[in-house]
């Protein structure tokens, strides 16, 4: 079961997303979402493809006659990688749910240079629109059957996600590389386009199960509560989702903060030493060993706020540590360099709040500047909407000089529109519950579904 939406939903989201790629990333000129459809066929087929003018004013839209995949689209069996055929990249997405980048389309094996569409395949980039099973299906995953890879594989039936739609961005020559700053843009946008989609999807199933509820009362009280209650509970994946734009502002403050600080690589320093001393007690190969090294550069990955991010190196790295060294003791100096690089690894925590190296980043005030450590280093347990509406309000400011600054205040933006609605359609359900079980009045049931806020 893909996700359900309606035509102008998904049109209105899908040119949202290229329009923003296309005006923030100025080596971007053309983009196109695909949708994917219910598996096992996975139909792929273009929803629309935008090109933006030369002065970077204007988006001319539509779907190109001679695409592969415009409506009715393009099954699974005919795209998907098979011996004696070209390799597209969409079969790579849609398999591996992971992007691909064509730095150079004469050298990529899966250009569509090979193609007969495309004899003038440009430089650039696709991304598969991940959502989680669970968010999907609310916790009621019904049987699907998934289709197989030209090995008799079957795929999807291990991992945690669906593709629902794929992103495809093209750029100017020689301007787009693999793990590029584009490249991680376009993955950020994607899971906003991903949970765009999905708040679609709850709104209309809310309505639905509301409009049931008017046939049938008592009956509808029932599907609220298992149906759309169980929508609402979804409330904590918009809050991680505005944790992970959260995590994504340290890691931009923190690289620009400490850019020319002589503890820019505290962090990286500690890893590699703890990654040579895990390698040297001989036991990198074992299960436990494998773990902490993985532990150790995942860290290099996340940037938690230091009461977080003290508690996972405790549990991610020192407990397995302990349990290293009970098994495989060391010397009492290297012992005693170990702890020290378990603690180099809980100061960087505090690197973005170091008084010494704000000092030196001197193009914001110091008033706002306090403030804004205040916000990002915040820890919260739910969503805050004065929290959001600080950074908000702070990242419109230019004296934040971050590189993604505009597109972070966007992605907050509407993940608290989003978090709003869940918590209004949370309010209205509930009155519509209370009075539903009191009353058989109709009318009530009408105004909740006529409600503009639903």
């Amino acid at each position: 079961m893909a996700i359900r939406i309606d035509k102008a939903g998904l049109l209105q989201a899908c040119k949202e997303i290229i329009e923003t790629i296309l005006f923030c990333l100025p080596n971007a000129y053309k983009g196109t979402v695909y949708r994917i459809g219910n598996p096992p066929e996975l139909i792929a087929k273009q929803v629309t493809s935008g090109i933006i003018d030369e002065k970077r004013n204007a988006i001319s839209w539509g779907i190109p006659e001679r695409s592969r995949y415009a409506p009715p689209g393009k099954p699974w069996l005919e795209y998907r990688d098979e011996s004696g055929r070209p390799l597209e990249a969409m079969a790579w997405c849609v398999e591996k749910q992971t992007s691909w980048t064509a730095e150079n389309p004469e050298n990529d094996r899966r250009s569509a240079r090979v193609q007969m569409e495309s004899p003038n395949e440009d430089s650039h980039h696709m991304e598969p629109v991940l959502i989680h099973k669970e968010d999907l299906y609310l916790g009621d995953k019904p049987y699907l059957e998934y289709p197989r890879n030209y090995k008799g594989e079957t795929i999807w039936q291990n991992s945690d996600y669906i593709v629902v739609d794929v992103i495809k961005i093209h750029f100017r020559p020689n301007t787009i590389q693999i793990n590029s700053p584009e490249t991680k843009v376009i993955k950020k946008l994607s899971r906003v386009l991903g949970t765009e989609l999905l708040s679609h999807q709850f709104r209309q199933q809310s309505v639905e199960a509301v409009r049931q509820l008017a046939e049938d009362k008592l009956h509808s009280c029932n599907i609220l509560a298992d149906s759309i209650r169980n929508a609402i509970t979804k409330s904590g994946f918009i809050f991680s989702l505005i944790k992970l734009e959260l995590e994504f502002l340290r890691e931009q403050w923190e690289t620009v903060l400490l850019r020319n600080s002589e503890k820019k690589g505290m962090k990286h320093e500690a890893v590699h030493a703890l990654n040579k001393a895990a390698t040297a007690t001989g036991q990198n190969s074992d299960e436990l060993g494998r773990a902490l090294i993985a532990a150790q550069n995942r860290f290099l990955e996340i940037y938690p706020t230091p009461e977080r991010g003290n508690n996972w190196i405790s549990m991610q790295i020192e407990e397995k540590w302990k349990g290293l060294l009970d098994r495989h003791p060391l010397n009492e100096e290297r012992t005693k360099q170990i702890h020290r690089s378990i603690d180099a690894l809980k100061k960087s925590l505090y690197l973005g709040k170091d008084q010494d190296i704000l000092e030196n980043y001197n193009t914001m005030s110091g008033s706002l500047k306090k403030e804004w450590i205040d916000l990002i280093y915040k820890d919260a347990d739910s969503v805050d909407f004065q929290h959001l509406d600080g950074l908000i309000r702070i990242l419109e400011d230019p004296s934040l000089n971050l590189p993604y600054r505009s597109k972070s205040r966007k992605s907050l933006i509407r993940l608290k529109v989003l978090a709003e609605i869940m918590g209004q359609l949370e309010q209205n359900t509930n009155v519509v519950l209370k009075q539903v079980l009191k009353s058989h009045d109709n009318r009530i049931i009408s105004n909740v579904v006529d409600r503009e806020d639903l």
